[in-house]
């Protein structure tokens, strides 16, 4: 069955995360969790799934994280201490998004590396491009609205 279309918004916050990372040397994109993931020096830093990120964070400060408002663990059961997912909400303004972006990439030299991949059980997607129609792109900040 093939992939379902991502949305634009969907597209413009990849293109965020992207840009935010670009700067790196270490970074390589492939889907998991049914989200479009960005993993670091070989290890899952962040994903994005519709509007959400998902942060890959320390998991000794689960219980912090947990109880910030705009976040929910990836599993609700606890067997994926440190994973969260972060609503719109939660990355709304430029300071917000630099936190979830700096707490992620902090802890990724300290995380475990993410078993690679073993050949020939998934096809290499290409990387989604943001629509360049100017009437659906919108900032992913609200302090950066018109």
């Amino acid at each position: 069955m093939p992939a379902r279309p991502l949305s634009d918004e969907t597209l413009h916050l990849i293109d965020a995360v992207r840009a935010a990372l670009a700067q790196r040397n270490d970074v390589e994109e492939r889907t998991l969790f049914g989200s479009y993931c960005f993993f670091v020096n070989g290890k899952l830093c962040v994903g994005v799934k519709g509007d959400e990120l998902l942060v890959r964070l320390p998991p000794a400060r689960h219980a912090e994280f947990q109880e910030m408002q705009a976040t929910r663990e990836l599993s609700p059961e606890g067997k994926m201490q440190g994973y969260f997912w972060v609503e719109p909400n939660g990355y709304a303004t430029r300071a917000q998004w630099n936190f979830w972006l700096h707490e992620a990439l902090a802890y990724n030299p300290l995380a475990k590396a993410t078993p690679p991949r073993k050949r020939g059980t998934a096809a290499t997607r290409p990387a989604p491009t943001v629509s360049t129609s100017k009437d659906k792109r919108h900032s992913i900040f609200d302090d950066d609205a018109p």
